[in-house]
């Protein structure tokens, strides 16, 4: 059967296996240099893109894999690793744009992205446009034709759910896309079927999905990729072998995790829409979020993550005093549940004015689904939530 033939769960565990041989875990290869046969044989593989066998930092076997995973799943040309997520991000950008270059991204955007682009970005004379997500039209509004080469999108977006319209912004054209689909992961919706250029995943969130590896990867057009990939050997963010052996290790459970996280997301969130300790809920999955319709049209899987807010600081600190079973900590798509206070954590280095911008309020808090059971998690929030 070919690929097209096979569903996402099936692809999560029959992609990425072309360094291993015959054998069924993944093999490692942890080398950093390959021996050359030949003068002739070594400028050949200085020369190749992506060579396995020459240097890491252009290629390497157990890298390879995780990228062929990703890019079935994804169902791309090609898929390139990065070092992290921030690592794919800043080495896209800086590959696409340079010296009055012109960038349009959302408002809602994980506070590592905004910092890049209103930092290093502004530094180096690339100016960005931020637009809201949800207003239709906008980021096809604010293109500077001629100049605009990057538009970046974050759908669902950190921490509050919101999305980005991909068959709009597919329909955009000109600027290269880049949508940002780490909460969703390929199993809950895949950018390039909606026309995006790029799909970009901070993988070592729910596609890794043990909190035991750091790693990026982009997917798309092999031309394009390649183009990106001359650049980000000399940037320098290389994925650790190590980390891709273990992200290929959660790949293969990526379908039955994140069924039972989705199906753990949607039942805390519909207690919390009911519990009047709690001013909002922010989950795509629930019929009154204000984008519930584009959400059942454009993804395959409500998610496992979900925010929602308790009104103030005082009350946030004290639901995370609270919590036994829910772990207080900044990452997601782990086995674990965690819960963050992004005011003060994954969003800490914005102003109040651009918290307020995001829509990080001081109540709000993020809570990453894991597989604990279902009734112990709803247990443990609502005796939280009763301080």
């Amino acid at each position: 059967m070919n690929d097209d033939e096979l569903s996402p769960a099936t692809i999560a565990i029959t992609a990425g296996r072309g360094a291993s041989g015959r054998a069924l875990a993944p093999a490692l290869w942890a080398s950093s240099t390959w021996e050359s046969e030949s003068l002739d044989d070594a400028n050949r593989r200085a020369t190749s893109i992506r060579h396995t066998d020459f240097y890491s930092r252009y290629c390497n076997p157990t890298v390879r894999s995780f990228e062929e995973a990703v890019r079935d799943l994804e169902g791309a040309e090609e898929s390139l690793a990065f070092a992290s997520g921030m690592g794919a991000i800043a080495a896209t950008v800086l590959a696409l744009c340079s010296t009055g270059s012109h960038v349009v991204a959302q408002r809602q955007l994980y506070a590592g992205t905004l910092a890049f682009l209103q930092g290093p970005c502004a530094r180096l004379g690339i100016e960005t446009t931020f637009v809201d997500v949800a207003t239709p039209g906008a980021f096809a509004a604010a293109v500077q034709p001629g100049r605009t080469m990057v538009i970046l999108a974050e759908t669902p977006s950190n921490p509050r759910l919101e999305l980005a319209d991909l068959d709009e912004l597919g329909a955009i054209k000109g600027p290269f896309t880049v949508v940002d689909s780490t909460f969703a992961t390929p199993l809950g919706q895949r950018p390039l079927d909606h026309g995006i250029d790029v799909s970009l995943h901070s993988a070592t969130k729910g596609l890794a999905g043990h909190n035991d590896a750091t790693l990026g990867v982009i997917s798309g057009d092999a031309d394009l990729l390649a183009d990106i990939w001359s650049y980000a050997v000399l940037h320098g963010a290389t994925p650790s072998p190590f980390d891709a052996l273990n992200a290929l290790r959660g790949i293969r459970t990526l379908a039955v995790r994140t069924r039972q996280q989705n199906e753990s997301a949607r039942s805390i969130a519909v207690m919390l829409a009911d519990d009047p300790a709690v001013q909002a809920v922010h989950y795509p999955g629930l019929s009154e979020h204000p984008q519930h319709d584009l959400a059942a049209r454009q993804l395959l899987q409500y998610g496992t993550v979900l925010s929602f807010d308790v009104g103030s600081r005082d009350a946030a600190a004290a639901f995370l005093d609270r919590v036994q079973l829910c772990r207080v900590a900044t990452s997601l798509g782990g086995p674990e549940t965690l819960v963050c206070h992004p005011a003060t954590s994954t969003h800490a280095s914005l102003t109040p004015d651009e918290q307020a911008s995001t829509g990080v309020t001081a109540g709000l808090l993020r809570l990453s689904v894991g597989l604990e059971e279902t009734t112990d998690l709803l247990a443990d929030i609502e005796h939280a939530l009763r301080a």
